[in-house]
């Protein structure tokens, strides 16, 4: 599975990537996100609570970031564990592009499950992802430039 989003953000690159690399700001942004540990500048671990039509399962991950083109590029790779439901890895590349006051957040990201969570089907898993990833960047938008949930 793929996903590819472009989301223009009200704050400049350097606070747009800041935030990306805060475990506050991403516990808060994260749907169903319990816990997030920064281990090192490039290590995360995470809980996160999800349901996916009739599966609701706790993961456990790590996340790896790969800074090199920061802060205008960057990677990530991550796994994480539901136990009986399945596990999930997968990775993103991300762009942050400088316009004017505001950045232009790219993202492109791949995904694959396995186990129960894998059974409910291909459409299931893609449009709850959308919708994952679309409350993710609503919420990250507005905690970065608070002024966003105003209008929002």
């Amino acid at each position: 599975m793929e996903l590819n989003d472009e989301i223009v953000i009200n704050a400049p690159r350097d606070r747009v990537y800041e935030a990306l690399n805060d475990p506050d700001v991403l516990q808060e942004c994260i749907p169903g996100c319990e816990e997030l540990v920064k281990h090192s500048d490039t290590e995360m671990e995470a809980k996160v609570l999800l349901k996916i039509g009739p599966v609701k399962a706790r993961f456990s991950g790590n996340v790896i970031l790969d800074q090199t083109g920061a802060p205008e590029k960057f990677s990530l790779v991550g796994q994480g564990n539901g136990g009986a439901a399945g596990q999930a890895k997968g990775g993103a590349d991300v762009t942050l592009t400088e316009d004017g006051d505001q950045t232009i957040l790219t993202y492109t990201a791949k995904a694959d499950v396995g186990g129960k969570i894998a059974q409910l089907g291909s459409r299931l898993i893609q449009s709850t992802s959308k919708k994952l990833a679309g409350n993710f960047f609503k919420k990250f938008a507005a905690v970065v430039d608070p002024e966003e949930e105003k209008t929002a």
